[in-house]
């Protein structure tokens, strides 16, 4: 059995790619979601209730307000952290942030204290290795910087990381 997360970052309120990149992660069949930050608005919020799969994110520097979004992710069973979160799943440990803070980022990464990390911010897909540890930035799912709509998806068991085009 497959044993896929999907991660997205930078939905940016652009509705019509959210509800692609939910669409596409219940293809995947996606167990869990991160989400690296900066939904922005609340009422982005509903378009994530089709995702069959665990919802866990953190805030980017864009995001309104905060505390109506942590509630209204949380009405769905999605849990919005704060500014980072650490995930096990599979054996793995995973850091997330939204990456604004390079310093912090770039501690993270050096520091080998994670599997995985996982951050957007940049909105620029890629994944790398640095020392012992993955770093994913599934790119933007909004588009807006790059004209590309993008997340990623990472195999637990053999860390691939597949950058997927929407």
């Amino acid at each position: 059995m497959d044993h896929l997360i999907g991660i997205i970052a930078d939905t940016h309120d652009r509705l019509p790619l959210v509800n692609k990149a939910v669409k596409r992660l219940n293809e995947e069949g996606v167990k869990l979601v991160m989400h690296a930050g900066d939904y922005i608005a609340p009422f982005v919020v509903s378009l994530f209730k089709p995702l069959k799969a665990d919802l866990i994110g953190v805030f980017g520097n864009n995001d309104g307000d905060r505390e109506v979004l942590k509630k209204r992710f949380s009405d769905l069973g999605a849990e919005i952290r704060g500014k980072f979160a650490e995930v096990t799943t599979d054996g793995l440990r995973i850091g997330m942030v939204h990456g604004e803070e390079e310093e912090l980022l770039r501690s993270l990464v050096q520091v080998e204290g994670y599997d995985v990390i996982v951050h957007g911010h940049t909105h620029e897909a890629k994944s790398q290795k640095q020392g012992r540890t993955l770093v994913v930035n599934p790119g933007e799912v909004c588009g807006y910087l790059t004209g590309k709509s993008t997340i990623a998806t990472l195999n637990t068991q053999t860390l691939d990381v597949k950058i997927i085009t929407l």
